[in-house]
């Protein structure tokens, strides 16, 4: 048995050395070398074409060395092939520090100072204690539930939603269609850490953006296209909302030209909130392999009929 990876060569060079000696018995190989499509069981990829699964008549799991798989085409994937995403300890540590640190920055006023200093004003502004910020989370899996348990200490009134049931210590969770509207009328900041599904593309728009309270801000380390551009951006100008950290957008990077560059209040990150670390990711997926063969659940394993 063998493992197919096809991403980036540097992080390859540090994969193979820690299978040679960690996982001798999995075979490591890459596009560069020859190898037989038949002894691929394993392929770790970020979006491999449909010609490349094809090619491969005994795979059994398709590894996403990112947290997402919305870059897969599960149409093109065998009924029998199953998907999991990256768990790894970088990603979740990486995604704590980016939402506390925006958190913060929208909780101290840190656009608005920007712009004062362009315009060289001294203005400070009343302070809100943490206590009077309410701090909403939309996905409540492995990330956002690390998220709320980061923000947690400093006081800020915490709630989330998700499109199923959750019971979360301190938080109140919501769930469901019906369960959106008092969820976003309780959110000074909003913080998107959803999965990019058919059901949750585009949801952060004007119908769900304007049920935020005036003066409410965004952080959105989801995916570029939960977002509805022109919607944020209209929200923003005329008031409604007082700022937005995005770490993603669509498509990536992001055009020259494109609003999101200069728009004064708006932070901007080019989809750095977490990366996977390559050696906690390679022992990651020697792990799930090591599960998979015992028989034992695969943790970040996808129900492909959700898509997450």
């Amino acid at each position: 048995m063998a493992l197919l990876y096809t991403s980036d060569p540097e992080r390859g060079r540090i994969w193979r050395a820690i299978f040679a000696d960690e996982a001798p018995d999995i075979g490591f190989v890459d596009p560069s070398e020859s190898y037989d499509p038949a002894s691929i069981r394993y392929l770790a990829a970020w979006a491999p074409s449909a010609a490349l699964i094809d090619s491969l008549p005994n795979l059994d799991l398709l590894f996403s060395i990112g947290a997402g798989i919305d870059q897969f085409n599960m149409d093109a994937l065998p009924p029998h092939v199953r998907v999991v995403r990256m768990i790894e300890p970088g990603i979740v540590a990486g995604m704590v520090e980016y939402a506390t640190m925006a958190v913060l920055a929208l909780h101290r006023n840190l656009i608005d100072y920007g712009i004062a200093r362009k315009h060289a004003r001294w203005t400070p502004i009343k302070l809100v204690s943490a206590g009077e910020r309410r701090i909403g989370v939309m996905g409540l899996g492995n990330l956002g539930q690390a998220v709320l348990g980061a923000l947690r200490p400093f006081g800020f009134p915490l709630s989330g939603w998700s499109r199923s049931a959750r019971a979360i210590d301190g938080v109140d969770c919501h769930a469901g269609e019906a369960a959106l509207p008092g969820f976003l009328a309780g959110c000074d900041i909003l913080i998107c850490l959803l999965p990019l599904t058919v059901e949750t593309r585009g949801i952060l728009c004007r119908d769900t953006l304007s049920q935020l309270p005036r003066g409410a801000a965004l952080i959105n380390v989801g995916r570029g296209g939960h977002l509805v551009e022109q919607d944020l951006l209209s929200l923003l100008d005329d008031g409604h909302l007082s700022g937005a950290v995005l770490d993603v957008t669509e498509p990536e990077p992001l055009p020259t030209g494109h609003p999101f560059w200069t728009h004064p209040r708006i932070l901007l990150t080019p989809h750095v909130a977490s990366m996977t670390r390559p050696d906690g990711a390679a022992r990651a997926l020697i792990a799930n392999i090591r599960r998979f063969a015992d028989g034992q659940p695969m943790h970040g394993e996808v129900a492909r009929d959700r898509g997450y």
